[in-house]
């Protein structure tokens, strides 16, 4: 029985505990020296002797072994053994790890991935003594195409901080092009930088040209349009900011003659004006001298200097300079509504401006929509100022007192178009302004049936005034019926029932031909 034991009694006094799966095969008694020294603890230097990739990095004083943090530290102190197989060696915390430390500071982008997202077996560097494998955070290199693709494809340098920043790839933002051997001028630094480094498929991958573009000439990438009559040196006649501007044109002054060059005219290619030569004289003492007369001739007048200055200028045709104060000179005055009134409006029909004997009056302009419909007399000389005013065309003043109905209480507050305008069968507007009736049934519908007319005509200001339609001036003592005693306190409903017909419900005033008691009161 002791025998048996012993064995297993002393491995127990020799060994802690199992050893991590990473040192499994270093089990057992045959293989302590590995790691320990006899008589003394595990030492730094045991280790390194197996994980050499730690002792090269720490050796050149890189990686974050190297760092103030571990420096001078027991490696057991960070990656204790003999915890079982499951036990985990390496542990800290991946969200607040100070990656700083490892002598590679996370920046943009960088510091928003996951470890892992780096830290592949991909990654490794061949020339690495270590295992291609998940788990590692070794083998990696800090330059930025040990990871990413080289879109450059090895045209341009491999230090891609020299031009690009962490936080994205494009734009360049460290990039300036006045450090290269070709510095953008005038309009060249507002050219999309494709148009020179142009983009095509090299290697089977998308590729932009950047290094080795030609640029000893300007015909490396602009056409000769004198096709080389006057040599491959363009910036003899031309400059950067402007093909059209040639040299020897950019310097001349031109106020020193007739005619100094403002507005519209200082930014005109010369040949527009000087079609055959520079020193053949041109006539330009007025507008039409070199620009057609918009107008055909409407403000042409025999030994006058008007010109189209009066409404124009030379730093566009529109808007003209023509004002208000200007056009109230004239015959026509703008008050009202024609204040806001678009010049087009008026002046301009069938395509053609038109600012000559356009007429005066209102109709003129404006159809007499109440031509044959409303007399003359009301309306003379169709003059439309009559009754409406400038400022609104809704605005009448017409004086109602000049026909035969004079309008009272709620007829003055409501618009013409109540009565005036009707709809025909059609649905659509007719005017009815001469011989409308005056009865009250030609606009109101009689709710009474007819029960109060009289040789057919329905004399409702008898009962209703023009103010509201209640019954202010009924009096039941001037009907058949005089309400005397008890009957005079009766509600009107008791005697006046509500009758239904085809058309409608209605109250009953007219009762009985002859008036009795019975006819109301039983015996």
């Amino acid at each position: 029985m002791i025998s048996g034991i012993l064995p297993v009694a002393v491995f127990a006094q020799l060994s802690p505990g199992e050893l991590s799966e990473a040192h499994k095969q270093l089990e057992g008694l045959s293989n302590c020296t590995q790691c320990h020294e006899i008589g003394k603890k595990v030492t730094n230097e045991k280790c390194l002797d197996c994980h050499k990739e730690i002792k090269n990095l720490t050796s050149k004083k890189e990686g974050y072994h190297a760092s103030i943090k571990v420096q001078g530290k027991d490696c057991f102190t960070c990656h204790s053994e003999h915890h079982g197989r499951k036990f985990q060696l390496t542990k800290f915390d991946h969200e607040n790890f100070d990656h700083g430390l490892t002598g590679y500071k996370l920046q943009g982008k960088h510091a928003q991935l996951k470890c892992g997202e780096c830290h592949k077996a991909k990654y490794i560097q061949p020339n690495v003594s270590q295992k291609k494998e998940a788990g590692t955070f070794l083998g990696l290199d800090t330059k930025c195409l040990s990871c990413h693709v080289d879109y450059h494809q090895k045209t341009l340098s491999s230090d891609c901080a020299s031009c690009h920043g962490f936080d994205s790839f494009k734009p360049a933002v460290k990039f300036d092009h006045h450090k290269t051997d070709f510095q953008l001028r005038g309009k060249h630094a507002d050219v999309d930088c494709v148009k020179c480094h142009q983009i095509e498929q090299r290697a089977g991958k998308k590729f932009q040209q950047f290094a080795n573009v030609a640029f000893a000439n300007c015909t490396a990438c602009h056409e000769d349009v004198h096709k080389n009559k006057f040599g491959q040196d363009c910036a003899k006649c031309h400059n950067e900011q402007s093909f059209h501007q040639v040299a020897q044109l950019i310097t001349f002054n031109h106020d020193k003659t007739g005619f100094p060059l403002k507005g519209k005219h200082e930014k005109l290619d010369c040949k527009k004006c000087h079609q055959q030569s520079y020193t053949k004289p041109i006539a330009h003492q007025r507008c039409a001298d070199c620009h057609k007369d918009y107008h055909h001739g409407q403000f042409t007048q025999a030994n006058s200097a008007t010109d189209c200055g009066d409404c124009h200028s030379v730093n566009g045709f529109t808007p003209t300079s023509f004002t208000i104060e200007k056009h109230n000179q004239g015959k026509f005055k703008l008050a009202g509504a024609h204040l806001a009134t678009p010049c087009f409006a008026c002046h301009k029909q069938d395509d053609r401006w038109e600012f000559q004997n356009i007429g005066e009056q209102c109709v003129d302009c404006h159809e007499n929509i109440h031509k044959g419909f409303i007399s003359e007399k009301f309306i003379p000389n169709q003059d439309c100022s009559s009754c409406h005013k400038v400022d609104q065309w809704a605005d009448i003043k017409f004086d109602h007192h000049k026909t035969n109905f004079e309008l009272a209480g709620k007829h003055a507050q409501i618009s013409c178009r109540t009565c005036h305008f009707k709809e025909n069968e059609d649905k659509k507007p007719i005017q009815i302004f001469a011989n409308l009736s005056t009865q009250c049934e030609t606009c109101h519908t009689d709710p009474h049936r007819g029960q109060f007319r009289e040789n057919g005509v329905t004399m409702c200001e008898r009962c209703h005034g023009f103010d509201g339609w209640k019954a202010e001036r009924f009096n039941h003592d001037q009907t058949r019926f005089k309400l005397e005693g008890a009957h005079a306190k009766v509600n009107c409903a008791q005697c006046h029932k509500t009758k239904t017909d085809p058309s409608g419900t209605f109250t009953q005033y007219k009762l009985f031909k002859e008036i009795k008691c019975a006819n109301c009161h039983s015996s």
